[in-house]
């Protein structure tokens, strides 16, 4: 981390758990526990769990995202959400281009960049995930690969906007698996990024941009994820549902 160029952030991706009730109990237990947060604290929660977040949220130091939105602002897309939705609740922040969207549900870096344009409009933070296969890892082709996703998911997007924007580096083969990319490999990725966005917008605006790690993170390896130079917070998956867990995560960022 390098807190005194760019915002450390973690943020919490819920994925499809917890009922607005189990939500807000969660919170409950959470927020006592990272009132005195050193770093920017984020739950990305479900759709319907957003509304409780929102009121439980409120007044504290934990922003309240969701975890994809479509491009347009309204039309026939069954089981879509748009951005205006989301900033009309009080959402202020959006995770889009997770591997699980692009895996499962067919996104792909043009429609990413859809997502991203979109959600910069209505006010949003945007965060965006990029990340190879155990594959492409084996190929030598990591930095290459995540280079083109950044490159592509940047299209259109001005150095203004680029100030809303965090990236989030997750490697595929390490989510929701147990397995973590070592301290430096999780440097030298991030690093990676920092370098493309300087080609893209110049050195200064790359320098002020938060890129965070993801891929089973967790209270145990923390400390020294986010002692990397390039490594700007985390985007956590399992051990956000875990209160304990996550506060020790944001306690770590300090």
């Amino acid at each position: 981390m390098n807190p005194a160029l760019r915002k450390t952030v973690i943020a919490g991706n819920w994925k499809m758990h917890k009922t607005p009730a189990e939500a807000k109990a969660l919170l409950g237990e959470l927020l006592p526990l990272v009132k005195d947060a050193a770093c920017q604290v984020i739950v990305c929660v479900p759709f319907v769990d957003l509304p409780a977040a929102l009121e439980a949220a409120a007044g504290t130091c934990v922003a309240v995202g969701a975890q994809n939105c479509h491009w347009e602002t309204s039309g026939a897309f069954t089981g879509e959400i748009s951005p205006a939705m989301l900033t009309s609740m009080g959402v202020s922040h959006v995770i889009l281009g997770h591997s699980e969207r692009r895996t499962y549900f067919g996104e792909t870096d043009q429609t990413v960049n859809r997502r991203l344009r979109a959600a910069l409009q209505a006010g949003l933070c945007p965060i965006v995930c990029v990340g190879e296969s155990l594959e492409q890892r084996q190929q030598g082709i990591t930095q290459e690969f995540v280079s083109m996703q950044v490159k592509i998911a940047l299209q259109g997007v001005s150095r203004e906007e680029l100030r809303r924007v965090t990236f989030a580096y997750e490697p595929i083969w390490a989510i929701g698996t147990g397995r973590t990319a070592t301290a430096e490999q999780a440097g030298e990725v991030c690093a990676g990024i920092r370098a493309t966005l300087a080609a893209l917008y110049g050195k200064e605006c790359a320098q002020g941009t938060t890129i965070q790690y993801g891929g089973s993170m967790n209270a145990g390896n923390a400390a020294e994820l986010l002692a990397q130079e390039d490594v700007d917070g985390g985007l956590i998956g399992g051990a956000s549902l875990k209160a304990p867990d996550f506060a020790a995560i944001v306690a770590a960022a300090r």
